[in-house]
């Protein structure tokens, strides 16, 4: 299929949500190909529609401080951080017809999910980093062996696998996808204390950043980001 690829920079979460709004409908219609946007937000707190308020662990005086937004959204899953450093990817790609209750068939539902998945774990494996998927749990993961080398992370931390990029979508009405993928490349890993990320309790997060002694730089992770999509997606 055709795509239209933006890189939108630094943009306000609200701002891109609007715009996926505005394209979705767009490539409904037949007005504009299958998109994928790639940016990066300033700090915020996205909670999706599984999301619990007792999984924001910071209060509004380090909010503030922090200078960190909250948006609840419509997206699946629960809270997750965007910030700076980390590449964010929204595709809105026509998936398919919806049934009678603006669903789509669960098999194409997980199947788009786990395409994600590959499409990351395909780019990271261009760039040195051995990632995969975790049975039952949505995302892209590194195992203990790698995760070991974080020198940030704690000793008890280092034991477990921790994952590096997080996957929250929706399908519209019309079949359409929003939301998508994010990938930890080299942002500020403290904002990560403020949530239970997921609702996942004890689970580790991890960054390009934490794993290499020179972490590849954005650009060339947007590169293998699009080569990898390009090939999972057709």
């Amino acid at each position: 299929m055709q795509l239209e690829i933006f890189d939108l920079g630094l943009i306000e979460y609200e701002t891109a949500w609007k715009l996926q709004d505005q394209y979705a409908a767009e490539i409904a219609t037949g007005k504009r190909a299958p998109t994928l946007l790639l940016l990066e937000h300033p700090h915020v707190y996205t909670f999706g529609r599984r999301g619990k308020q007792e999984n924001l662990l910071w209060g509004a005086e380090q909010l503030k401080e922090k200078g960190i937004a909250i948006h609840w959204v419509d997206r699946g899953g629960d809270v997750t951080y965007h910030g700076p450093g980390q590449l964010v990817g929204y595709p809105l790609i026509p998936l398919g017809q919806v049934d009678s209750q603006n669903k789509l068939a669960q098999a194409d539902y997980v199947g788009y999910i786990r395409k994600l998945e590959k499409t990351i774990i395909g780019a990271l494996a261009r760039l040195g980093l051995a990632a995969g998927q975790r049975s039952g749990l949505t995302g892209v993961w590194v195992q203990a062996d790698v995760h070991s080398r974080c020198p940030r992370c704690s000793p008890e931390d280092r034991k477990k696998p921790a994952k590096i990029a997080a996957i929250g979508v929706k399908v519209d009405v019309h079949g359409v996808s929003r939301h998508g993928f994010a990938l930890n490349v080299n942002p500020n890993m403290e904002y990560w204390d403020g949530i239970i990320a997921c609702g996942l309790q004890d689970e580790p997060v991890v960054s390009l950043a934490d794993l290499f002694t020179e972490p590849p730089s954005m650009e060339n992770v947007k590169r293998e980001v699009i080569n990898s999509f390009q090939e999972n997606f057709g």
